[in-house]
């Protein structure tokens, strides 16, 4: 059983990333579909797909590789909100990840969304994780 299903995704990514897999099956949810569709909005994956099974469904999402140097797009994922210590941030004190290079994905009362897009909302929320 998995107690942080966020930690779950950002794990499992991190993981095939390093062994070269193309793609990643994750257990699918509502806030996991959204951040794989954030995820696609900023180009740090090729393609995600939604498939229904018996049970809960399935998010099949496609890595991004430099074409080159065979680098995956997504240098680093972190979680900052956790079950045991829940981070919370108002839009004014939302950082930013790499002076702007990356992305802080939170979770407000209007949704899942940027760290951009929450400042430009005026909203706050639990900040979820950082990808960069």
């Amino acid at each position: 059983m998995v107690t942080d299903p966020i930690a779950d995704l950002l794990t499992r990514i991190r993981n095939a990333q390093m062994a070269r897999h193309r793609i990643v099956e994750i257990p699918a949810s509502n806030v996991k579909k959204r951040i794989a569709e954030i995820l696609y909005d900023k180009g740090y994956i090729l393609k995600y797909k939604f498939e229904d099974d018996s049970k809960q469904g399935l998010i099949k999402i496609a890595l991004k590789y430099d074409p080159i140097s065979k680098e995956p797009a997504i240098k680093s994922l972190e979680r900052i909100s956790r079950p045991g210590l829940r981070q919370y941030a108002k839009p004014a004190e939302i950082r930013r990840v790499m002076n702007g290079l990356g992305i802080s994905i939170i979770s407000t009362s209007k949704g899942v969304m940027t760290d951009k897009e929450a400042r430009s909302q005026n909203v706050g929320g639990e900040v979820m994780c950082n990808i960069y």
